[in-house]
């Protein structure tokens, strides 16, 4: 192989912009980049355990802790103990976070255009299968999230 172009250094400057543009967007809302995964989770699954959160975002649980935190202190979520696990906590949306949905989809998608604006379609699924296939060699040869 000729170009020894790390693939690690391309996907890192693809995470920074992400990050970048996550954040200056969410800033208003007083929701970060470490969050807003979170507020994603429970749009589609309202009520989640949040080491279950944390398992899915492949992050430690003290980390989804302080995520959680601050999403409480801004009034996003609420969470109650698991009534099937006393020692456990499920996490629910509270009303403001549910008003914020369409805009936090919005800022995404807004992400993803920018970064695939010149892809046709058929390069868009074939780069999301080929990332699907790196997240999953990942899963398989490393153990994330304590």
């Amino acid at each position: 192989m000729e170009n020894h172009e790390s693939i690690g250094r391309l996907i890192s400057c693809i995470y920074r912009y992400g990050q970048f543009h996550i954040a200056k967007k969410l800033e208003f809302y007083k929701i970060g980049r470490g969050q807003f995964s979170f507020l994603m989770i429970l749009y589609n699954c309202d009520g989640v355990n949040q080491e279950n959160i944390a398992k899915n975002l492949r992050m430690d649980k003290s980390t989804a802790a302080r995520a959680v935190q601050k999403l409480m202190k801004e009034g996003y979520v609420i969470k109650e103990r698991d009534p099937s696990d006393k020692r456990a906590y499920n996490v629910f949306l509270t009303e403001k976070a549910k008003i914020i949905k369409p805009k936090i989809i919005k800022i995404l998608s807004e992400g993803t255009e920018t970064l695939l604006s010149d892809f046709t379609q058929d390069e868009r699924k074939i780069f999301t299968k080929f990332l699907k296939k790196i997240v999953k060699n990942i899963d398989q040869h490393c153990s994330i999230g304590g």
